[in-house]
């Protein structure tokens, strides 16, 4: 398949989610992070991801109502937080994201985290907003294979998406297989390990062969790997950069040279021993 900024999946509903978005985690809400949005829309990203907890829903809201781009045609995805678990929570949680957003519905609305004990009755709540047609799509976020098998024997409607850190340093590949053998989509986040590792020279050898930035090697390995992936970053020509990634491919044996870098570092929450 030939890929470009506008390649989409088909998540298990039918709806289609663009294979690369902007991530907004620890972007400022107000002009910044508009002026971030904007400039994606600007060079083809159709994917904006935000989250309840990002207190940045407003502003991401108020950048897709003034983008000259159809509604229709932006991709927004945002999270319930921890605090909202439980059905009553959940299906409030949602409302109040919509009316941060402003926007008139969700694309993806994904539990943020496996929350002990509540995860299973707020999935009833995701599946009934959905039943309304509240967010065109549900799913979850940080949820292991042990989740995911939890979730997948109680559910209705099954998750179309599973949002989790990935990048050749946490190559998830079991997490990965599983999702793609459910027909449940991998979404990396923290491609560049929020930084810690963009530098590596064994990264840095392989992006010098294509001669592409270490960041665009990323983004080029998620794509390859139908791992939809959601680079962050507030400045134009970072965002811009982080998208041309469509003029190469990287080779089977770079692509294996790059999984092998696996030393499971993370740089963001470990849900491994949530129960």
């Amino acid at each position: 398949m030939k890929l470009d900024i506008s390649t989409k999946l088909k998540m298990n509903n039918g709806v289609e989610i663009p294979l690369i978005g902007l991530g907004t985690y620890l972007s400022e809400s107000g002009s910044i992070v508009e002026s971030a949005v904007q400039a994606a829309l600007d060079v083809g990203y159709r994917h904006i991801d935000t989250a309840k907890f990002y207190f940045n829903e407003e502003s991401i809201g108020k950048a897709v109502r003034n983008s000259s781009i159809p509604r229709n045609e932006i991709f927004v995805t945002t999270k319930l937080w921890n605090s909202d678990h439980g059905y009553n929570k959940a299906l409030i949680a949602l409302e109040e994201s919509l009316k941060r957003l402003d926007i008139e519905y969700i694309d993806l609305f994904l539990i943020h985290w496996p929350v002990e004990n509540l995860r299973n009755e707020t999935w009833k709540a995701l599946e009934e907003v959905y039943k309304e047609g509240m967010c065109r799509a549900i799913g979850v976020s940080n949820y292991t294979i042990n989740h995911l098998k939890e979730l997948l024997e109680i559910c209705e409607i099954k998750p179309t998406v599973n949002q989790v850190e990935f990048h050749p340093f946490l190559y998830q590949k079991e997490l990965m297989e599983f999702c793609q053998n459910n027909d449940i989509i991998l979404e990396g986040y923290s491609p560049f390990a929020k930084g810690q590792r963009i530098n590596d020279p064994k990264l840095t050898t392989v992006a010098e062969k294509y001669d592409k930035t270490n960041a665009q090697i990323i983004v080029r390995w998620h794509l390859q790997h139908n791992v939809v992936v959601i680079p962050k970053s507030s400045k134009k020509q970072r965002i811009a950069e982080n998208s041309d990634v469509y003029d190469f491919s990287i080779a089977e044996e770079d692509m294996d040279y790059l999984d092998s870098l696996n030393e499971n570092f993370r740089c963001t929450w470990d849900p491994t021993n949530v129960q």
